[in-house]
């Protein structure tokens, strides 16, 4: 039987330095389906200046990225969620000093749902981004403890047509690329491994098809104004494929936006919930 090691709560980790350059930024980028065609994030000589994608803030995030307990099945921890939010723009380069913390855990009877917390901050002190994780302990539940807050359901209106669409076919190379970001598990990228977790092939990064979810936000409803960009919360619903498309769509909800994205087997983010300036 699995456990939920309840120790770690409240948790710190120590603080973990990530110094970046403009080739982290423009890496990242590529690694979400980044083209020629987006000069401001993939070119440190653009007209105005290279500018870092919000959800940049994961790739540091995942440095600190605290220990959940000695004994986890990693292969039934599974990401369910994932949140950033944005208090100031990441520079195109620099220095930031990440930490991290589980935050909660909360019994749902079949799992143990873990709230991770990584916060960023420059050396002065001065707060950029949270990255929250909500990971699915499977058959770590029924411990007795709290069952936490109740997910309210953010569906898109039914009915109306999305304000904004956007299609993009992932390149068969996706995963090879995301995974230089810092994330290598082999799930995305070894085929035994793989159909070891019951898959056919080996799947996308789920941050690299939220990654792909921020940049077409940026470009169609910001044009662009990466710095207007507040915060993203969506759910992991399926799994995407390198080679599939991936459509996202956006409903104008009067301050924020409503954000599902779709492949042609249906939708794989959902909840999605984004706020700009």
């Amino acid at each position: 039987m699995r456990k939920a090691d309840l120790s770690v709560i409240g948790k710190k980790t120590a603080p973990v330095v990530y110094d970046y350059t403009w080739k982290d930024v423009v890496l990242y980028a590529l690694g979400v389906g980044a083209t020629a065609q987006e000069l401001p994030f993939v070119y440190e000589g653009a007209p105005r200046g290279l500018k870092a994608l919000p959800s940049f803030c994961v790739v540091p995030a995942m440095r600190a990225f605290p220990r959940v307990g000695d004994d986890v099945d990693l292969s039934n921890f599974l990401h369910g969620e994932h949140t950033i939010h944005l208090y100031q723009p990441m520079a195109s380069e620099g220095r930031v000093i990440v930490v991290g913390e589980v935050a909660h855990i909360y019994d749902k009877g079949k799992a143990a749902v873990y709230h991770i917390r990584v916060s960023g901050r420059t050396e002065a002190g001065t707060h950029l981004f949270d990255c929250n994780w909500v990971n699915f302990y499977v058959g770590a539940g029924g411990f007795g403890g709290d069952p936490g807050p109740k997910a309210t359901p953010l569906n898109p209106p039914e009915g109306v047509k999305p304000d904004y669409v956007v299609s993009q076919k992932v390149a068969e190379n996706q995963a090879v690329l995301y995974r230089l970001n810092g994330d290598y598990n082999p799930l995305h990228l070894d085929p035994a491994f793989a159909k070891g977790g019951g898959f056919d092939r080996p799947i996308l990064h789920g941050l690299c098809t939220y990654g792909f979810a921020v940049r077409a936000l940026v470009n169609e409803v910001l044009g662009g104004e990466a710095a207007r960009f507040r915060s993203f919360k969506a759910r992991f619903s399926s799994v995407v494929y390198p080679g599939d498309t991936l459509t996202t769509k956006a409903w104008n909800a009067g301050g924020q936006y409503l954000v599902q994205v779709e492949t042609g087997r249906g939708v794989v983010l959902s909840n999605g919930v984004a706020e700009m300036a």
